[in-house]
């Protein structure tokens, strides 16, 4: 169960962070405005708040981990709402860093 919440957290966290950069970055180079950048500052916060509720207690390993995640799901916003292709070394590079974050935080270890 808690490596389904894991995952979970995970998902809402990398929805929370890439949607916070991606409003950000629509409010300021797309010039959408303050209430758009506003809206990412709040996102970003959230993020933030969603990681602390990994059931893991290691901080360094939950943001380690993350980064893979925050890479896939950066591809996969990026071909949703902006329309990118990612081309097979994309694809290979998002699952070797998933792999990785399978490994960091879902291998055994002694208690």
């Amino acid at each position: 169960m808690d490596t389904l919440r894991s995952i979970a957290l995970f998902v809402a966290a990398a929805f929370a962070e890439i949607g916070g950069a991606w409003l950000v970055w629509q409010g300021v180079r797309e010039h959408r405005g303050w209430i758009w950048i506003g809206a990412g500052v709040i996102a970003l916060g959230l993020y933030g708040l969603i990681a602390t509720l990994q059931p893991d207690a290691h901080f360094g390993r939950i943001l380690a981990a993350y980064g893979g995640v925050f890479v896939a799901g950066s591809l996969t916003w990026g071909m949703v709402m902006d329309g990118y292709r990612p081309d097979r070394f994309d694809v290979i590079g998002a699952l070797v860093c998933l792999v990785g974050v399978a490994v960091i935080m879902y291998a055994p270890r002694p208690e």
